[in-house]
Order: structure tokens, then C-alpha cells, then sequence
């Protein structure tokens, strides 16, 4: 089969998709510095969760949600940028960042393109920057796979929307924390996220395990996830958890939801099943 056979027989499975029950977030994380990856096995369940920071039901808008962290002292191990390193730590909710037609659009790309594969688990990704995509148990690079077919699949306003979406992010968590988003810069990996039921096959599909973002990305200091479906009625689980001393706390899913963190670098969080 050609790969334009492949990407006319990969849209029109898309949009059969769009009726299944999924759990889509576009993930974006800004600024620099790698490290290694740590994976954390810790026990949670929906009966341990003590407050939910946003309800699936509610609208935050159009201020933000904040709630103020102490920041670990560990923080003093890392290298430190002016005007982009955390003053303050934090997570803060909002819900008008996108409308919910924008949310929409962005999840119809998001449909597009991850139909082209997708992982053999339950867990796929769309990382339009890199280009990696989710392909059977590995990832393949859609702009070499692809070539210029890839033009049949995104358009250049799909682009144009995702960009602006990302400046807006930007704007909005330098405000919220007091931060120069002249000074923020996106890192790897910003991707599209499709999580359903399907038996995980390989570690990359084992997505609720608890972790550190500190260590599992060390280029993370801040992330921003939109979520592009809703809790409750596209899906079950896909809660958000943060992993606290003093209990546990969600965030429950809702399309056009823009949850952001400015990292405490040893809090430990993990999507619930």
C-alpha cells in the first residue's frame, strides 16, 4: 500500500474515531535542561483523593485558579535562568484560554494525525514539533514517513491555531507567576496525548504510574495541559492527581480546560486509570 493509501484509509478511520471514548490533552512544557527518567511505583485510589481542585461541571474563567506551593529547596540543585526560573511554585487552572470550538479543532487535528498509527497500547502521541508519532510498539518521524503527503493531513491554519495557542499559554503563565515569556521557550517533548482501555504493551503505554516531572523530564519547569475532552461522559478515570503529604488532589477533565504547573520538583502525580 503507499503511504497516500495510508493516509486516505488512516482519515477515514479518524473519523469513526471521533465517536469512541478517549482521553485527549494537548500537553506543553517551557524552557531547557535534561536529565534522566524515573519511573515512581506508588499506591493511589479515587477513595485516598481529599480535594478536587476543579470539578468537571465548573467554569474557571476568566481569572485563574491558583494555588501557591512552597518550592522544594532541591530546587537550589538545578541551574537557574533570570526572569524564567520559578520565584514561586504553583498550580493554577483556567478555563478561557480556548474556546470550546477552538478545543474542538484542535482535537480534530489531534484525531487526523494520530489516526495515520497509533500505539498497540492504550496510550498514543503526536508530537508536531519532532514529528514522532506513536506507530505499533515504536514511534516513527511523520515528516519522513509521510514526506510532503503530510500536507493531505494538516493545514497550514491548523498550524497557525496551534501556535497561537502556544504564545497564549506562554502569556498566561508568565502572568499568573510573574514571569518574562520573552524568556520561556518550549522544550521536548510537546505533544498530543490519546489515552483509552486498550491492554498497555509497552512501558510507554503504562501511563498512570505516579511519578516526579522533575525527574522524569528534567528539561520541565513548567507544563501546561489542555484537555480536549470531558470527563464523565467521553471517558471514566483520566483524572489528574497530584500525590500530596497531606492527601491527594484532582483535577477532573473538561475540553478547553488549561491546567498549569509551575513546578515543585519532587511532587509526585500521575493520571488515574
Amino acid at each position: 500500500m503507499s503511504n497516500m493509501s495510508e493516509i486516505g484509509d488512516a482519515l477515514r478511520q479518524g473519523s469513526s474515531w471521533r465517536s469512541s471514548r478517549w482521553l485527549g490533552a494537548l500537553l506543553l512544557v517551557a524552557v531547557n535542561v535534561c536529565l534522566g527518567a524515573t519511573w515512581l511505583y506508588v499506591t493511589t485510589s479515587d477513595s485516598d483523593i481529599t480535594e478536587t481542585l476543579a470539578g468537571q461541571g465548573e467554569i474557571v474563567s476568566p481569572e485563574p485558579r491558583v494555588f501557591i506551593v512552597k518550592c522544594s529547596e532541591d530546587y537550589e540543585n538545578y541551574k537557574r535562568y533570570t526572569g524564567c526560573t520559578p520565584q514561586k511554585c504553583g498550580r493554577a487552572i483556567i478555563d478561557s484560554l480556548v474556546t470550546r470550538d477552538e478545543a474542538h479543532v484542535l482535537r480534530r487535528l489531534a484525531e487526523r494525525g494520530l489516526a495515520l498509527a497509533g500505539s498497540e497500547g492504550g496510550a498514543s502521541i503526536l508530537d508536531l514539533h519532532s514529528g514522532a508519532l506513536s506507530m505499533g510498539k515504536q514511534f516513527v518521524n511523520i515528516y519522513r514517513y509521510f514526506g510532503d503527503q503530510i500536507s493531505d493531513v494538516f493545514t497550514a491554519e491548523d498550524f497557525k491555531l496551534y501556535r497561537h495557542i502556544i504564545l497564549y499559554s506562554f502569556a498566561v503563565i508568565a502572568e499568573t507567576f510573574g514571569l518574562d515569556p520573552t524568556l520561556m521557550y518550549l522544550t521536548k517533548p510537546t505533544f498530543f496525548s490519546r489515552i483509552n482501555s486498550t491492554a498497555a504493551k509497552t512501558q510507554h503505554d503504562e501511563y498512570w504510574h505516579p511519578h516526579i516531572d522533575k525527574e522524569t523530564y528534567g528539561s520541565f519547569d513548567y507544563t501546561s495541559i489542555l484537555y480536549l475532552s470531558d470527563y464523565g461522559s467521553d471517558f471514566t478515570g483520566g483524572r489528574f492527581i497530584y500525590i500530596d503529604q497531606n492527601g491527594n488532589r484532582t483535577v477532573e477533565p473538561r475540553t478547553g480546560t488549561h491546567y498549569f504547573l509551575v513546578k515543585k520538583p519532587f511532587s509526585i502525580n500521575h493520571v488515574s486509570k
